[in-house]
Order: C-alpha cells, then structure tokens, then sequence
C-alpha cells in the first residue's frame, strides 16, 4: 500500500425517496441523526472524512461539517451512487486507500470499520466485511484503484470494480453491515 492517509467516503447524496423525508437527518434512538451516526463510526477508525451531499443540501452539510467531515457537494449527484462515489475519491487523490461508507447504515460499528481499515493497511486491494457469509459495507479500495474509481457513474456504485478484482472479506458478528435505513419503519426494527 503507498504511503499517505486512508480517507474515509461518506455518500451522504442520496435522494431519499422511499423515506419521504430528509432521511439522513431523522433522528434515531438517542437523538442522533442517522448520517451523524454513520460518520461518527467512520471517524474514529480513519485518518480524514470526505462527506459527498447533494447541491443545496446545506443542513446535512452544516451538521456532517459540525462533526468532523469535510463536505464536498457533488454536482451530478441524482445520476447514482457512482457519480458521488467519484466526486469522493475526486476530493482526496493523495489517499493510501478509501473507505467508502453509505450515510444509511448507521449501525456499522466503529471496530467494524476498523477491522477493513487494517485489511487495506495489509495490503488488500479491495476490502470489506461480511456477516453470515455475505458481504456487506463499508468497502475500502486501495489506491492502485484511483483512475476506475473516478471513472464510476451511473447507480451501480462500486460493483463493477469489485467485480473485476474480488474483495477480501474481513468475517465479523456485525449485522449492520448489512442494514440500512430506507423507510422510518427501518428505524424501528
């Protein structure tokens, strides 16, 4: 792995319509929206955040910025995942690695984050946790992988990457590597 910080890549740009709301900013148990939730974790396990938003979406900037992010707005965010996915990688090229982390999945745990940091920091080119046999989030990519990275468009996200290279998976007990918010009745369960 070169040298330099593994950056951390909160895709908080999503448009949230199955939630009817602003869905990253709902409050979970305890008070804590659901995006301060998810940084929260990703911070104490990497070196620095990059938070991709939407343009406009100035209150979940404020609030990802008030807790250790940095916020880039990604222009072509409504095209998908893949076009704040780039924008991310886009916003720190110096990286070792990034960690790329869906502001919806709150309940990843921070040692979780951790373990797929090592990974990378071991040498995997691709690494991610799995619970129960199945891979789940977050995912970090080394930086051999920066021009495919920045070349992502489209909802696919990272799929295509990790399907040219496989990913190492890093077996956990963490279910919230699996889920996610996309209905308030999420948050019940």
């Amino acid at each position: 792995m070169r040298d330099g910080p593994i950056v951390g890549i909160l895709l908080a740009a999503g448009s949230a319509t199955r939630f009817g709301s602003d869905k990253l900013l709902a409050k979970m148990a305890g008070d804590t929206p659901i995006g301060v939730a998810a940084l929260k974790n990703l911070v104490a396990a990497v070196d620095t955040v990059v938070a991709v938003v939407r343009l406009g979406d100035d209150a979940l900037a404020t609030v990802l910025a008030a807790h250790g992010a940095r916020v880039t707005a990604c222009p072509r965010a409504a095209e998908g995942m893949g076009e704040s996915l780039a924008w991310g990688v886009c916003a720190a090229p110096a990286a070792a690695a990034w960690l790329i982390v869906l502001a919806d999945m709150p309940w990843v745990q921070a040692a979780t984050v951790g373990r797929v940091v090592d990974a990378l920091r071991q040498g995997a080119v691709i690494a991610a946790p799995s619970w129960r046999g199945t891979r789940g989030h977050p995912v970090g990519f080394a930086a051999g992988l920066y021009a495919e990275l920045i070349a992502l468009s489209g909802d696919e996200g990272a799929k295509p990457v990790i399907a040219r290279h496989g990913a190492s998976l890093v077996a956990t007990e963490d279910a919230g590597v699996l889920r996610d918010v996309d209905t308030p009745q999420d948050l019940e369960r």
